[in-house]
């Protein structure tokens, strides 16, 4: 079973365990969110279509406040402790939102509070679990096993939206945010173990190059990820990179909102519209990073992982200007989340799996929070300000078709950049 294990991920001696934790954490994390995910969908339309980009610039503004508390939190507690800390401050919040929801029901006001939470939540659990992971495994083993790990997240999204269709009628909204807590606790028994076979087997080892002792806070203050990123003129470019990829999302994600506002009206019925498309989404994904991106980075490396995405996308855009249906935007956005599962999240990851500490987890955190919801919310305003000039559909995807190109031109570059730094490190082990 090991060998056969061993075979299908690519893994060397003794690291098919400690990917199949990673695989488990990122299965608890997304089970848990895509529970939720649904209501959050049909929450913010409850609260105005025509209000999103608000809810958008709140959450950009809650991640404003967030980030420097969190890297304040990162520079006191040992790296060891660090996800402990946020994972349980996340979990009391899901039991406080379970006593509202069982208390206050249909609150237009706790609809809109829950969607911009649940937007700061998705990304910092998930940005602090890829920094564990590129804290964990060096550049070589994440490049293996990354597209596995990865893989977990997709299986988690299947199995979220089975689990909120199965358990809703019988536990409400109150009794899926208490399971998604538990999944959360779940999560952290995994991070000890792999925290531990880091120092076996993993990028603590002996023998591996040196790196810094997690048993020590990150180094640097709270505005160090903020620092980091505008001295860098590379993480200056994934930072571009992560806002094209917030554009691109959010120009399909308010045409989304629309269209199945005013094709399903019910608020039960936008719930099962989408949960069957994150279904789909999580189907594809899945088969794409067991089958073929582990071995399309090996063969071909990070620049085709980070760059085809986008090109699909441009393509898209355009086929969405000439036929605006929401059969073409739902194929457009299902592409388009597998893609990103599949393909560009391992790749991003793959990109700081090489990097210092204070980078995986304080820079890489801004750009993952902070950077990510600035996107969001400035496309989401410039989506408004296109759909005031009149132009139908049209216009808004014809700037989704030029930005994709843009995204898909910087993801070759870094991906490039991965690339070359992989073979020189490879040369220097030889």
């Amino acid at each position: 079973m090991k060998d056969w294990l061993g075979r299908v991920l690519d893994a060397r001696a003794g690291e098919s365990p400690a990917a199949l934790a990673g695989f488990a954490l990122f299965l608890c994390l997304f089970a848990g969110y895509f529970m939720l995910r649904p209501i959050r969908e049909a929450m913010g339309i409850a609260g105005g279509v025509e209000n999103l980009q608000w809810l958008f610039t709140a959450t950009f503004l809650v991640m404003l406040l967030a980030v420097p508390l969190f890297a304040w939190l990162n520079s006191r507690v040992a790296r060891i402790r660090f996800v402990d800390w946020v994972y349980g401050f996340f979990a009391l919040n899901l039991l406080a939102f379970a006593a509202c929801f069982a208390s206050l029901g249909d609150s237009v006001w706790l609809a809109r509070t829950f969607y911009v939470w649940i937007s700061v939540y998705n990304l910092f659990v998930v940005s602090v679990a890829w920094s564990l992971m590129a804290d964990v495994f060096n550049g070589a083993q994440a490049r293996r096993l990354f597209a596995f790990i990865a893989a977990g997240a997709s299986v988690g999204g299947l199995l979220g939206p089975v689990l909120a269709a199965v358990l809703a009628p019988l536990i409400g909204e109150a009794g899926l945010a208490l399971l998604a807590a538990a999944l959360l606790l779940l999560a952290l028994t995994l991070k000890a173990y792999l925290m531990g076979w880091r120092e076996t087997r993993g990028a603590g080892r002996p023998g591996a190059p040196p790196t810094e002792s997690p048993r020590r806070p990150v180094a640097g203050n709270p505005f160090s990820g903020l620092t980091r990123v505008l001295a860098s003129p590379y993480l200056l470019a994934v930072s571009a990179f992560v806002i094209l990829l917030a554009t691109v999302s959010t120009f399909l994600y308010f045409e989304q909102a629309r269209l199945v506002a005013e094709l399903f009206p019910d608020r039960a019925r936008q719930v099962q519209v989408f949960g069957l498309l994150d279904f789909v989404v999580q189907a594809g994904a899945l088969v794409s990073q067991v089958l073929i991106t582990g071995r399309l980075a090996q063969r071909l490396g990070v620049r085709v992982l980070l760059a085809g995405v986008p090109l699909l996308m441009c393509i898209g855009f355009l086929g969405l200007a000439l036929l605006p249906t929401f059969a073409m935007l739902a194929g457009l956005m299902i592409v388009r989340r597998i893609g990103e599962y599949a393909f560009i999240r391992p790749g991003r990851e793959m990109l700081f799996a090489p990097l210092d500490a204070e980078t995986q987890y304080k820079a890489k955190n801004f750009i993952d929070t902070v950077v990510y919801r600035a996107g969001d919310a400035a496309s989401g305003w410039a989506k408004s300000l296109l759909e005031l000039l009149g132009h139908g559909a049209w216009l808004p995807a014809l700037v989704g078709a030029g930005c994709a190109a843009l995204w898909a031109c910087l993801g070759f570059y870094l991906g490039r950049r991965a690339d070359q730094a992989a073979q020189v490190n490879e040369a220097e082990r030889r």
